[in-house]
């Protein structure tokens, strides 16, 4: 009687377990799941959620465009469903990532970017929301030559097939923009 107890305790305490991760990322959704308790912009970046082919393109010193490398990006929901975090793997080595959160309360996307190209004491947020059928995600940040300005980043012709991503810095009053990374994206799985 007091093992048949302890096995009924023990499988509880594993459905509870279970039930309490049940958007987390598992066998049967290796990408994990939306949480309905999130904030209905967590589905914002669905189209990215899985694993794709992108190319990666940089703009060099002299302002021409650098080859295209190949880049696998994944994207998955984490923390129970309540957050999405990205990972790239680039065939050059330079690695990244990101943490995305929303928040209700500012109504907007939070996002943290982390390299192993460097490695910041502490990590600051790029900001942004959808806009029409874009995310947009924007941080001050000057220009090599000081002008004021911010570097944005742009998702745009977002589908089940793929997406497209372009970083671009934009001085205060909008008037200059200058692309400065651009990747495409097919999907993988």
């Amino acid at each position: 009687m007091k093992n048949s107890i302890l096995f009924l305790a023990l499988i509880f305490s594993i459905s509870s377990i279970s039930a309490q991760y049940e958007y987390a990322v598992s066998n049967e959704h290796p990408y994990g799941l939306p949480n309905p308790e999130a904030p209905k912009q967590i589905k914002d970046f669905e189209p990215m959620i899985g694993l794709c082919n992108c190319k990666s393109t940089v703009r060099k010193q002299d302002g021409s465009w650098a080859e295209p490398i190949d880049m696998t990006w994944r994207f998955k929901y984490i923390m129970n469903g309540m957050a999405i975090q990205d990972e790239t793997l680039k065939s050059d080595g330079i690695h990244s990532g990101s943490i995305r959160q929303f928040n209700a309360d500012s109504s907007k996307w939070y996002v943290y970017y982390y390299t192993v190209r460097s490695i910041p004491k502490s990590l600051t947020a790029w900001e942004g929301n959808k806009k029409g059928d874009k995310i947009i995600l924007t941080k001050e940040q000057a220009a090599p030559n000081g002008m004021e300005g911010y570097y944005r980043l742009t998702f745009y012709d977002m589908s089940n097939s793929g997406y497209k991503w372009i970083g671009e810095w934009v001085d205060k009053a909008g008037t200059i923009v200058y692309p400065t990374w651009k990747i495409s994206c097919t999907r993988k799985d």
